[in-house]
């Protein structure tokens, strides 16, 4: 069991609890970014569904039971997916790894194409009719679900994996319809809708086993959608397992802390990333590129460093009260997508506000002018994130409100 999550002692004990049905109906995995937390949430669901009849086989990786088969490439009917999460990153990572498989050997051929199948569904999850139908929006998102199902039937498993050319098209047609998917309708809080319609599903008596229900960064939800989260994990029922991930467990509300069991994860070294990293991804990290995230983000289309350059240059321009055409900044950052690469932006800008050079007897940086600056970074990722606003107008917007605190603090 748990045989793909790395240097992590929660498998262990996870995998104990699961060996003797000690593993209660919630639990919460909590630890750092690109811990391995979603990988072992599906691999616990995976695990439960396995239909091997030998104890000591039950649960591995290499199982080839049709259950396993099937939760391998996420395709599993009694698992919910819920929660906001970056996908493009890990599709564009394992899009490379699979465009390039094809030089090396049959088995590293076999196991690129789980990994972009599965980076793939990570987005389609959060998508299942179950927790969009009678949303306004699933008639809009509903023909890019469709669009990426058809490509990925082209890749079955079952079947020999397409030509390059072939393969490079399939890949570019989805990567184009993931990135809109993503951009235009995730999320950044879960909505209580989506809990709502999961309760109910939970609640289905089920014909293929324990249902489970994965809800990733559950510290990011909203107090109504918290309540009625709670309400089902006070009376959950008796075949379905809840499974929240968090990076941050302290912001989880204490109500739902006491109703769940945590295994924690810890930060990886250099060194076990840099292996994560290879046996995932069949790829080296650069030096001064060992962590996930980061090798991750080597993937974007605009480099982090340039998208920070950026920002460094929209804050000098409020600092010197210079003009800027927010047009040009929006190219230079290549429209910002994936949307990721606006979140870096803003990190940017929130570094250059920062800059001990600002700190003067004139310019009065103080906390509560910080705490503005904030504000309204916050305002502007939300602008762009849950209301779905051009990037280029939440930065105009926000132009005008950095600059308005910064000529309010000086005169």
């Amino acid at each position: 069991m748990f045989e793909n999550l790395l240097y992590q002692d929660a498998a262990f004990l996870l995998a104990d609890d699961i060996k003797n049905k000690r593993l209660p109906s919630s639990i919460l995995l909590s630890g750092p970014l690109s811990s391995g937390k979603l990988t072992c949430a599906l691999e616990i669901a995976r695990i439960l569904s396995c239909n091997e009849p030998s104890f000591e086989k039950k649960g591995r990786w290499l199982c080839d039971c049709p259950s396993c088969r099937r939760q391998k490439e996420l395709l599993g009917t009694n698992v919910i997916l819920a929660g906001p999460r970056d996908c493009s990153l890990e599709i564009l990572a394992a899009t490379r790894t699979f465009l390039d498989a094809g030089a090396n050997n049959y088995s590293h051929l076999q196991a690129a194409r789980y990994l972009y199948i599965r980076s793939v569904r990570k987005l389609l999850l959060r998508f299942s009719p179950v927790l969009w139908e009678g949303d306004d929006k699933f008639s809009k998102l509903s023909p890019l679900v469709e669009d990426i199902n058809e490509q990925l039937e082209r890749l079955n498993p079952d079947f020999p994996v397409p030509k390059n050319e072939e393969l490079s098209e399939i890949t570019k047609k989805i990567l184009v319809s993931a990135q809109k998917l993503e951009s235009t309708y995730m999320y950044d809080s879960l909505p209580i809708e989506h809990i709502r319609k999961a309760s109910f599903w939970a609640r289905m008596k089920s014909v293929g086993g324990k249902k489970v229900l994965i809800i990733e960064n559950a510290d990011r939800m909203n107090e109504s959608c918290r309540n009625a989260l709670l309400k089902i994990l006070e009376e959950p029922p008796e075949d379905a397992l809840f499974i929240l991930t968090t990076a941050s467990r302290g912001a989880v509300m204490p109500t739902i802390l006491s109703r769940v069991r945590t295994y924690s994860f810890t930060e990886r070294s250099v060194e076990q990333q840099k292996e994560v990293i290879e046996r995932v991804f069949h790829d080296k990290a650069e030096k001064g590129r060992g962590f996930v995230q980061e090798y991750l983000q080597t993937f974007l289309p605009v480099p982090p460093e340039k998208l920070k350059e950026t920002a460094e240059f929209f804050y000098g321009a409020i600092r010197e009260n210079r003009l800027i055409q927010i047009n040009e900044i929006v190219k230079k950052c290549g429209d910002f997508e994936p949307r990721t690469m606006f979140k870096i932006f803003l990190q940017g800008l929130m570094e250059a506000q920062k800059n001990p050079l600002e700190k003067d007897e004139n310019s009065g940086r103080n906390a509560e002018v910080e705490i503005k600056n904030i504000c309204a970074l916050r305002e502007c990722f939300n602008n762009v994130s849950v209301y779905n606003q051009k990037p280029a107008a939440a930065l105009e917007k926000l132009y005008r409100d950095l600059a308005g605190i910064r000529k309010a603090n000086l005169f």
